[in-house]
């Protein structure tokens, strides 16, 4: 993957890492909990990057950004990716979030509209029981063991810094832990063009994906035959279903270009 530009920039009080790919109408992708730019979003970019410009962003904690010692929350990450885009002169962009990033661009979404032009909600939740039965519940004592390896050894190569990778999963555990259902008024709020995307098996309850479309007026819903990221990414095992993929990235394309 070769970005035409790449590098850090100050951003409320830490360096936020963004990497930018291909040319033309601005799309955001912004990565789930543990995640990183190529490791959520490889697949997407290379299928993309002829179409669009694809801003890539590496969130507080995460990847070759920054760590901070406060809290992790969705505002904050909303906070500093409007930031970011503000130094890299980008007034309006589409939004493409996956998982936690998905959370985070609902919130971008409530707190900065002007700055959207078309949004992508991937595999999200706003509410606590929008999530499988127990999810919550097996939050409140997760041990770092826990944390799939993958996003360990692709932490460790964009940052070997063992404490630095604690730093994060404590941060994403604590997140969850302290989670309060949002109110349904932050998605109705939402004016942009929004197309919600999940998997049949994933985390999310589909009746949940459903819940949103119904709250954002003129929303579309896209619920695939995939699990938690299947139908973009590969899996922990690595294994990537293209055909799905190629399907998924074609939709996403057509709701962009609309």
């Amino acid at each position: 993957m070769n970005p035409v530009e790449k590098g850090h920039k100050p951003i409320n009080g830490i360096k936020i890492y963004y990497e930018i790919y291909g040319s033309g109408k601005p799309l955001v992708l912004i990565h789930g909990g543990g995640g990183s730019i190529l490791f959520d979003y490889k697949e997407v970019i290379s299928r993309l990057e002829n179409k669009f410009q694809l801003i890539g962003i590496d969130l507080q904690n995460h990847g070759m950004s920054e760590h901070r010692d406060i809290p992790e929350t969705f505002e904050q990450d909303a906070h500093d990716v409007a930031a970011l885009l503000k130094e890299l002169n980008i007034k309006k962009a589409s939004f493409l979030g996956f998982s936690n990033g998905g959370s985070t661009v609902i919130q971008i979404a409530h707190l900065y509209p002007e700055m959207i032009d078309r949004l992508i909600v991937a595999s999200a939740f706003y509410k606590k029981d929008g999530m499988m039965d127990g999810f919550f519940e097996g939050m409140t004592d997760v041990t770092f063991e826990s944390m799939p390896e993958p996003l360990k050894i692709n932490f460790l190569n964009l940052n070997p810094d063992f404490s630095a990778l604690e730093n994060m999963f404590d941060k994403d555990g604590k997140r969850m832990q302290t989670f309060e259902d949002w109110s349904e008024d932050i998605l109705r709020s939402i004016k942009a063009p929004t197309l919600f995307i999940s998997g049949d098996k994933d985390i999310i309850k589909p009746e949940h994906v459903v819940e949103m479309w119904r709250l954002v007026e003129g929303s579309q819903m896209m619920i695939l035959p995939a699990t938690h990221g299947s139908y973009m990414m590969a899996d922990f095992g690595g294994n990537l279903d293209e055909k799905l993929i190629d399907f998924t990235v074609n939709e996403v394309e057509k709701f962009l270009n609309k």
